[in-house]
């Protein structure tokens, strides 16, 4: 298995789909974002359905889905190298049939793939805006992923917009001091936000990550805010709803 691997990088499990994935601290590695995106995302399990993972990473929500559906999932990633760890994941773990990457700007993604055919996409996009404080080096892995150098929230909405079909779903996760920005954004790309969720690292502290669906051309009415979410016990060990995301059945 090791021969899989480059320099720098590593071998983590996915545990509650028991897949190996490549990783790499130099250059991107997952978080619990990651994982609770792919969890709030809701896929037709057997019903045919095309599925984008935008800003796909290395592969993580991607790979997570695969447990939720019958259908294939396709990563769009601007990275070369976090598409070369993703890519050699599903070789590893013998998921051709299931996942698939495409070395893509997400602003360019429709000469890849067809306007207006995609049911499901999910989204773990830059959080943060580009600012000229935001950088003291080189534009590394990290800051493309972190901040918005390549992709800014508009045109994440419109590139989504273009792509889902009408009455398609969208699945995003993102930082709460943005969330009007956002709301503003779907509704001026035709996505109606419709249900939202705050994630909070303890109780008692403000929430740091939310979770938000929204459908294109879908009516405003109906928006729902579902329960919160606490990452870490009084302990400070996950919460069970965090070891069922993490661990669980589906």
């Amino acid at each position: 298995m090791e021969n899989v691997l480059k320099e720098g990088e590593r071998l983590d499990v996915l545990k509650r789909e028991n897949i190996q994935i490549i990783q790499s601290s130099a250059v991107f590695s997952f978080s619990l974002d990651a994982v609770l995106l792919a969890d709030f995302a809701e896929l037709p399990r057997v019903k045919p359905a095309k599925i984008v993972d935008l800003c796909a990473g290395n592969g993580a929500v991607s790979f997570l889905l695969t447990g939720k559906t019958k259908n294939p999932i396709v990563g769009v990633e601007l990275q070369d190298r976090l598409v070369d760890m993703a890519r050699r994941t599903v070789q590893l773990n013998q998921l051709e049939e299931k996942v698939s990457f495409l070395h893509a700007d997400v602003n360019e993604v429709t000469r890849f793939i067809k306007p207006d055919s995609v049911d499901v996409i999910t989204c773990n996009p830059p959080y943060f805006k580009l600012t000229e404080s935001s950088f003291t080096n080189e534009l590394d892995a990290f800051a493309i992923a972190r901040h918005e150098i390549h992709l800014t929230l508009d045109q994440l909405m419109k590139q989504t917009s273009h792509l889902l079909k009408m009455k398609g779903k969208a699945y995003f996760v993102h930082r709460p001091d943005r969330l009007m920005e956002i709301l503003e954004t779907m509704r001026n790309n035709r996505i109606a936000p419709k249900k939202l969720q705050f994630i909070y690292p303890k109780q008692n502290k403000e929430a740091n990550m939310i979770l938000i669906e929204g459908i294109k051309d879908g009516k405003e009415d109906g928006f729902r805010v579902l329960p919160p979410l606490v990452v870490y016990n009084e302990e400070g060990e996950y919460s069970q709803k965090v070891k069922d995301v993490l661990y669980g059945e589906q």
